[in-house]
């Protein structure tokens, strides 16, 4: 099948890019990994909670604060539909994925992990599913294990498995890796770290804007993502948590709206997910969220994956006649695409890309140990949204081969 027919049978029932005012004026935006545009419905939403609709939430008892109120928990209840958690009160509002796991490391982990305990993570992961992890190891005695990739550059589910026994006490992954764009089985390491007794934890800030996520069916006991990569806002972002580990666990900070009473004496603390939402939270972060879900869920999150895979083939396929080029990740993976050009560096590349008004990563994207694991310095790296094209793959391509001339690579 060629890359042609491939993006006419993938490509969505309609052209969405319209939808999009960061794409006036022929931009091909590949950067959708590290931040999604933000459309019309989403940027209207948000312009009117913070114009004729603005409240503070949980506090007024006028009419416009208790309807802020209800939008607020409503976008709660949509996340909670969203990613099949079983409840509403499983759903914390962070600041993003990185505020998500920091919140596990601090509160569950710090009561559940001590000197000699371990904790697996994988050699593809963020930094953000790595500091914290070392710091709480340092500050407990605690030590951390790294399962390596296979040959095609995935999570070696196997290794992984073996390194597992009753030290293990968190397995923290990504369930896509933002570099190679590979698929993890959480499932099945679900029913790996629970049959040590360990908790899993999973970053899935690159998959919950492209594949199915259910969070119930998986197994996984702690789940983060960040809105903005899932055409939403900044600053507002998911930890999902099983109900009992949230009502076991310590409040991550301190202020209003995350107490019940508070006294010289003592402070009681409110219920989750209350308790880990200190201070004003960011309530025109969640309106726009709710919004940026309704967006997706209206396409279709099986459709998006099918477009975006079908772009990340048809580049690849592509780029394979580059011969200086050289792909990383599996084939098979998301619409996340990962190249470095010998003798080029990927900053050069992005900014001659740049001139042919086409924007791509470039460095380490926050994982240096998969680089060193890689054995480059950084890569290139495209990434494709429900608003890319087959004329963006095509001035990719184009780019590169641009790049190739000037470097004589």
């Amino acid at each position: 099948m060629n890359a042609e027919t491939l993006l006419t049978r993938d490509r969505p029932t309609r052209d969405h890019r319209a939808d999009f005012p960061g794409l006036a004026g022929g931009w091909s935006y590949l950067d959708s990994a590290a931040t999604a545009q933000k459309p019309a419905p989403v940027i209207d939403a948000i312009a009117k909670a913070y114009g004729e609709e603005y409240a503070t939430v949980h506090r007024g008892v006028y009419a416009r604060s208790a309807t802020m109120t209800e939008r607020y928990e409503a976008a709660r209840a949509r996340t909670a539909r969203f990613m099949g958690a079983d409840s509403a009160n499983e759903i914390v509002f962070v600041r993003g994925a990185t505020e998500g796991i920091n919140l596990v490391a601090a509160s569950w982990g710090a009561a559940n992990i001590g000197a000699g305990d371990r904790i697996v993570l994988s050699a593809l992961e963020h930094h953000s599913n790595i500091v914290p992890w070392q710091m709480l190891a340092e500050r407990v005695g605690a030590e951390i294990l790294v399962a390596p990739l296979t040959s095609d550059q995935r999570i070696d589910e196997d290794r992984l498995e073996e390194m597992l026994d009753e030290r293990v006490k968190l397995v923290a992954l990504a369930h896509v890796s933002n570099v190679l764009g590979g698929i993890l089985d959480v499932a099945r390491m679900a029913k790996a770290a629970h049959g040590v007794g360990a908790k899993l934890l999973i970053d899935g800030c690159q998959a919950a804007p492209r594949i199915p996520v259910d969070v119930s069916a998986s197994g996984a006991d702690f789940y983060v993502w960040s809105g903005h990569k899932l055409y939403g806002p900044t600053g507002i972002g998911v930890l999902y948590a099983k109900a009992p580990l949230l009502d076991d666990m310590a409040p991550y900070q301190g202020g209003g709206s995350m107490i019940e009473t508070v006294s010289w004496e003592s402070t009681s603390y409110a219920p989750p997910p209350q308790r880990f939402e200190a201070g004003t939270p960011h309530i025109v972060g969640a309106v726009g969220l709710h919004a940026a879900i309704d967006y997706v869920d209206a396409i279709g999150i099986e459709a998006i994956d099918r477009h975006e895979r079908g772009l990340a083939r048809a580049a690849r396929d592509a780029l394979h006649g580059i011969n200086s080029l050289t792909l990383f990740g599996p084939d098979d993976g998301t619409g996340i695409l990962s190249f470095a050009m010998k003798g080029v560096h990927p900053h050069d590349i992005g900014t001659i890309l740049d001139e042919e008004q086409v924007a791509i990563r470039a460095g380490h994207h926050c994982c240096q140990p998969l680089m060193e694991t890689l054995g480059v310095p950084a890569t290139a790296r495209a990434s494709f949204g429900i608003y890319s094209t087959a004329e963006d793959v095509e001035k990719l391509v184009k780019g590169l081969s641009r790049v190739q001339r000037i470097f004589g690579s």
